[in-house]
């Protein structure tokens, strides 16, 4: 059964992706990971985090990818000095440099070669596996056939790791220097602006002041840089014959929400691919469920496609609609069911039991909703009452983390989601976000 690997931008999506399903997460220190804008972990936090990983039985590895100048070296030797003795189960990197310090201060540590190092090739595959990298993360170039045929070719004991969901990068993996042209932003260094994500004009070198948009579609633009998000949730069988030892979904600075409904989507399809081989049919309520996370187009990425035919890019600018996250269900406290009862509101009835909530969006006494759990796809709920702790009823919930106890007709667990129904969700436009994150 090969790994289902999640990413944990921070503490909450950490537990979310272990929660949904992931057999292991990778995520960054507060340096030297290709994700700078992400939360990130603290020294003290991986420490805490590989702590909680390995009592449920999973594996944490610490992405340690950027490509790091002469002057920063220093502060590699004391980053990776602090976190020797986390217990951190592998370490991803993309320069040679790296591997060779981290080699010197943490020899046992296992290394993981990023998708970063462009491997394409079974000759580039064998090189660095001579030179002690454990497994392989190929490069998002490569079609399946050819993923096999490295496979084919390695020893056993060398593993293969390919994305198979989340967002693309222009450039031949992620190897990009277009950042740092336009505003000193590199992305080799984990900073990446994104303008491949950006609108153009066209300009004539004697009328500067007079740009000349580039039409791709009329009064929208062009997008001739942008890729759609890769999504293989319906290729599980290829996927799970294909050789490749860990299922990777790219996401870290995505929220809970999505790392929570990616994993747990892939985790239904590849346990039911796993039960029975033969009789496997592809759900499309797995792709409905991935559809409801904040997503571009998607597409196979090139799994099935030369780039030269079709270069997966976008046909608009900006995220498809996501269903709005409205909460996460959290712990039972005895001293506020108590306050409410005390108010005159049964904690059950024959409409249902209260359970506790954190808000992450503001939902509404007498909204649909939808909570969905582990392991399974969003079930229907009628929002019929709303408790403060204090046992006040509420008419919505419109402070952002606030607590609230809302009356659900069928269990709950702690770390179910709630969200909006099919009728109501969040649209991300471009012009509502950074410049280069559309």
């Amino acid at each position: 059964m090969p790994e289902l690997l999640s990413p944990a931008g921070n503490f909450e999506k950490l537990k979310a992706a272990l929660l949904y399903g992931a057999d292991a997460v990778y995520c960054a220190g507060q340096m030297f990971g290709m994700r700078a804008a992400a939360d990130n972990f603290s020294v003290e936090e991986l420490y805490e985090a590989v702590e909680y990983v390995h009592a449920r039985g999973k594996k944490l590895y610490l992405t340690v990818n950027t490509m790091p100048h002469v002057q920063e070296y220093p502060l590699l030797r004391k980053f990776l000095a602090d976190v020797k003795d986390a217990g951190i189960d592998a370490m991803i990197v993309a320069d040679l440099g790296v591997m060779a310090t981290i080699r010197e201060i943490i020899p046992d540590m296992e290394i993981h070669v990023s998708t970063q190092t462009s491997i394409v090739s079974p000759a580039s595959a064998k090189a660095w596996a001579a030179m002690g990298a454990k497994r392989l993360v190929l490069a998002r170039e490569l079609t399946m056939e050819e993923i096999k045929a490295i496979r084919a070719e390695l020893p056993d004991g060398i593993e293969l790791e390919a994305f198979i969901h989340g967002s693309m990068c222009v450039s031949y993996s992620g190897r990009c220097l277009l950042a740092n042209a336009f505003n000193g932003r590199d992305g080799n260094r984990g900073t990446c602006s994104q303008p491949c994500r950006w609108n153009y004009s066209l300009v004539e070198e004697k009328r500067l002041d007079t740009p000349f948009p580039i039409e791709q579609q009329e009064n929208v633009g062009t997008f001739i840089m942008s890729s759609k998000d890769m999504c293989m949730i319906e290729h599980i069988p290829e996927l799970m014959q294909s050789g490749v030892a860990s299922f990777k979904i790219e996401g870290r600075m995505k929220s809970a929400y999505y790392t929570a409904v990616v994993t747990n989507a892939y985790r239904m399809a590849m346990d039911t691919y796993q039960r029975d081989p033969d009789g496997y049919r592809f759900d499309p309520a797995w792709l409905e469920e991935l559809e409801s996370v904040s997503h571009r187009e998607y597409g196979t990425g090139f799994y099935f496609d030369d780039p030269m035919v079709n270069p997966q890019l976008v046909s608009a600018c900006g995220y498809i609609r996501e269903k709005a996250y409205f909460s996460t269900a959290i712990e039972y406290d005895e001293a506020e069911a108590e306050a409410i009862a005390a108010c005159g509101v049964a904690l059950e009835n024959e409409s249902g039991r209260l359970y506790r909530f954190i808000q992450r969006n503001k939902v509404s006494a007498g909204e649909d909703a939808e909570l969905i759990s582990p392991g399974k796809i969003g079930k229907a709920l009628h929002v019929s009452e709303l408790y403060a702790p204090d046992g006040g009823a509420l008419e919505s919930t419109p402070h952002p983390s606030m607590i609230y106890w809302c009356r659900v007709p069928f269990e709950v667990k702690v770390g179910d989601i709630m969200r909006a129904s099919c009728g109501k969700g969040l649209e991300i436009r471009a012009k509502d976000r950074l410049k280069g994150d559309c």
